[in-house]
Order: C-alpha cells, then structure tokens, then sequence
C-alpha cells in the first residue's frame, strides 16, 4: 500500500490556518473511494468535532458507510463541511453541521443540544478538533494563542463530554484524538504536544470514571497526517519533508485512521477502555 501512498518531498505550500482541503498539494485521501461499510456502526448517532476535513472527515465517511449517522462540528470551513456532508448524505445517513469556536463554553453544550434533538441520542463521541501553531521559542507564544491551543484541545474535550454523557447509553463510545507528540514531545510545538499528553490522562481517568455506566472511552494516538492542520501551521520547509522522519518514510492519509475510529466506536471493542491506539507509521509509543 506504501507504493501507493504520496512520499514526501511535497511541494512547498502554506496555507492560511485553518486551512482548506482543495488547496492542498497532493490531495488528501480520506477514504471516498475505498472504504467499504459492514453494518458495524447500525442504527448509531455519532458527534465528530473537526469533522469537515482530514482525520475528521475520513471517520465520518466511514461511520456513515457503517450505518452511522453524523453531527460534523467545524469551525468555519464552510466549503469542507458540506462535501464531508455530502459524502455523509451519500452512504444515505443524516448529516447535521454545526459551525462555530469550541473555545467557546456555550458553543459545546449547543454541539451537543443539536445532535440530541437530530438524533435523540449519543452513541460515539469523537473529540477530533484541534489546534496548533509552530514556534521556535516560548517568546513567539502570546497568551492568546496558548490559550486558544489549551481551549481548543482540552477544554472543549472536558466540556463536550461533560454535556454528551447524559445523553449516552451503555455501549457508548468516546474517542480522543491524541497524538505521537504525547509520548514524544516535539519543543517546536510545546503548547500542542501538552494538550496531547494531557488528552491521553484525561481519556485514562474517564474510562475508569464511566466504567460503571458501560461507557468506553480511548484514544487514538496518530503520527504525521496529511491533513489541512499541516499546511497552515507549519513552515513551507517542515511541509515539505512531512512524514520523512517515520520509519514507514511518509505521512499517512487520513483514510488510514478510519478502521481504528470504526472499531473503537464499535460493539466489537466492548472490553477496549482505556487504551491509546498508536497509528504512527512505525514510530513505538509506549
């Protein structure tokens, strides 16, 4: 599969955050012509924040194949999240967009409100929305962007999965995207690498604190992903070489996240809780 994936060196490109999947170079795969549903996900109401694009749209695609149907929360990338809802649309599962900053307290609570009056209920959450910025040193760091970094990555998971579990069955599933930069800091993304250790404690702690409502909550812990994220918040020269520094020598594609997202949410993961599911192309996190 390696051979069919793009190998970095990519064309140099930046892009102004957050970023727009049409204007990426190559484009990312996120599964719409490949992957195929098996009814794992029937009858299920799933919310995926940062659902428009990259690992987001990927896991809504799949889901909606699976038999799922889908709240995609974005920020404001307008033109993303209606061709994620298309797809959503096409596999003939519902589809609710919910615009808006997850910064904000009220914005998570409404995510939530609006999935419950579309779907009546929550199965899947999948805290996917995030941000970060590249910089060399604390002092390029204003207070504004750590906090926008801290709120988007943190806040928002506590705050929306606060709201959602009242709401949620046994059987219910929570998934946290993390990322290799848990384990393995990288200094020019000191904020963001944070955030994601801090997303693997708090996924740990919830699993033992929803034990008893059979509610599983775990982690998926990806390496480097061509994704809108990259382009606009990293430097032309970092873009370019993305993924080179993994033992499989690439970045991986959205689209090869979606089966672990599919089987976490699933029925067949009833004694998965807990668990950081590391898809990283060859980099161990221990």
């Amino acid at each position: 599969m390696s051979e069919q994936r793009p190998n970095p060196p990519f064309p140099e490109q930046q892009l102004a955050w957050p970023g727009a999947t049409r204007d990426m170079q190559p484009q990312p795969d996120h599964g719409e012509s490949s992957y195929k549903g098996a009814g794992r996900l029937t009858g299920k109401a799933a919310i995926i924040t940062g659902g428009d694009s990259g690992i987001g749209r990927a896991v809504a695609i799949a889901y909606a194949r699976e038999g799922a149907d889908v709240l995609i929360s974005y920020y404001n990338e307008h033109e993303d999240a209606k061709e994620t809802a298309r797809l959503v649309e096409e596999a003939g599962r519902k589809a609710v967009l919910v615009s808006g900053d997850l910064v904000e307290a009220q914005h998570c609570q409404e995510v939530v409100d609006k999935a419950v009056e579309a779907f009546g209920k929550v199965d899947i959450v999948v805290n996917n929305a995030a941000f970060q910025m590249t910089r060399d040193s604390l002092e390029e760091i204003d207070d504004d962007e750590f906090d926008r970094t801290m709120k988007t990555n943190i806040y928002a998971m506590f705050r929306i999965c606060k709201a959602a579990v009242p709401h949620m069955p046994a059987g219910g599933s929570i998934i946290h995207t993390a990322s290799v930069n848990a384990d393995q800091p990288k200094p020019k993304l000191i904020a963001y690498s944070a955030t994601k250790a801090a997303i693997v404690n708090f996924s740990g702690s919830l699993a033992a604190m929803l034990a008893e409502k059979g509610i599983r909550s775990n982690a998926v812990a990806p390496g480097p992903i061509w994704t809108p994220l990259i382009p606009s918040t990293m430097p032309p020269e970092q873009v370019k070489e993305f993924g080179s520094q993994v033992p499989l020598q690439r970045a991986g594609q959205p689209a090869e996240l979606a089966s672990t997202y599919v089987m976490l949410a699933s029925d067949e993961a009833s004694y998965i809780s807990g668990a950081t599911v590391a898809v990283t192309g060859g980099v161990a996190v221990i």
